[in-house]
């Protein structure tokens, strides 16, 4: 049987949800992964220090005893945030940066940024005091095609916001095109991105092609095939800019299979695996170790984890459904075999 073992991978880009959600992810995420960055979009939105060690709370109260597990905290970027905001995040270890959501980007995002020219002042302290900016890449305007919305913000907001603050710690979310890898590539080491599982394993024929497949509905939406081979050759290339965040989103079955679907892949219940699977048909799982357990603590100045994670080559099913307040969530890659599984032995 062949066996793969990492050091314990940590997820730089999570969805934990709160209330009674929390009891479904977070003992999906902590018995695989040591850190996360937990995304602020509640309602309300986690806008202050104060909100997100409440919330941080909230999390670890539903940690198994059995699990450690180390959630770090991303304020949301919102018109009324002060400087004041910024140097307490600053000094806060459990708070990891900002997440900037251009208003109506994504699930829960009404509270975000309408106007990025007024985001001058607190960019410009944030560069200083290395306060990284976590950035949900797209433009929202109606007459922007949505397959075209990543391209487009990089090229109107990203490239002119980092020529102005050029030491400004950055990292571009979930991306999804070939615009994204070349963006983060021409800049400095200040500048990374993390790759989800659906975006490397997925194009946009796998949500559409013989039917909507509500499951598969994420975003920034699945891309063309050739934007696919992008971010797999950015995964691939061993590149410390690229790593592991699977933006794994949890909605209720109810709510993903309707009229007007949410958006949202919650990959949680087989992450690692999945990772694993994408770079064992590329014959490089030898690459999988930094992209999930090193690349994402360099970039954040954090020590890489001492525990290891063994996954051995054994075939297994992903839940077709969980469970959570008497409601299902249907995981990604729901009903599909995996190749590769963690070893509990």
């Amino acid at each position: 049987m062949r066996t793969v073992t990492i050091p314990r991978p940590d997820d730089w880009h999570l969805h934990l949800r709160d209330e009674a959600m929390l009891a479904l992810t977070v003992p999906a995420t902590a018995q695989v992964f040591n850190r996360c960055v937990v995304m602020p979009n509640l309602v309300p939105p986690v806008t202050t220090v104060a909100l997100a060690m409440a919330y941080r709370q909230r999390i670890l109260a539903q940690l198994p005893a059995s699990m450690s597990f180390d959630p770090k905290m991303a304020l949301y970027l919102t018109d009324k945030t002060s400087l004041e905001d910024v140097e307490q995040a600053a000094a806060n270890p459990d708070v990891i940066g900002f997440k900037l959501y251009p208003s109506g980007a994504t699930t829960n995002s009404s509270a975000g940024v309408k106007s990025m020219a007024a985001l001058d002042p607190l960019l410009e302290k944030m560069a200083a005091l290395q306060v990284p900016l976590l950035v949900h890449g797209e433009v929202t305007d109606a007459d922007i095609d949505i397959f075209d919305r990543e391209q487009v913000f990089i090229e109107r907001h990203l490239q002119p916001m980092l020529a102005k603050f050029p030491t400004l710690k950055l990292v571009l979310e979930h991306i999804t095109t070939g615009n994204a890898v070349d963006f983060v590539l021409s800049q400095g080491d200040n500048v990374a991105a993390t790759i989800t599982p659906q975006h490397l394993l997925m194009n946009r024929n796998d949500l559409l092609v013989g039917g909507i497949r509500p499951h598969n509905y994420c975003l920034p939406i699945l891309k063309r095939r050739e934007h696919q081979m992008r971010l797999q050759q950015a995964a691939l290339s061993a590149n410390p800019k690229f790593f592991l965040g699977t933006d794994s989103a949890p909605h209720v079955q109810a709510n993903k299979e309707t009229s007007c679907g949410c958006a949202g892949c919650f990959s949680a219940p087989a992450a690692i695996e999945l990772y694993a699977e994408f770079f064992d048909q590329h014959d490089s799982l030898d690459k999988l170790a930094d992209f999930a357990s090193g690349f994402g603590a360099d970039f954040y100045g954090l020590p890489r984890n001492n525990e290891t994670l063994t996954l051995k080559q054994h075939p297994w099913q992903v839940p077709e459904q969980v469970s959570v307040a008497q409601q299902q969530v249907v995981p990604y890659f729901a009903g599909e075999t995996l190749n590769w599984q963690i070893s509990r032995d």
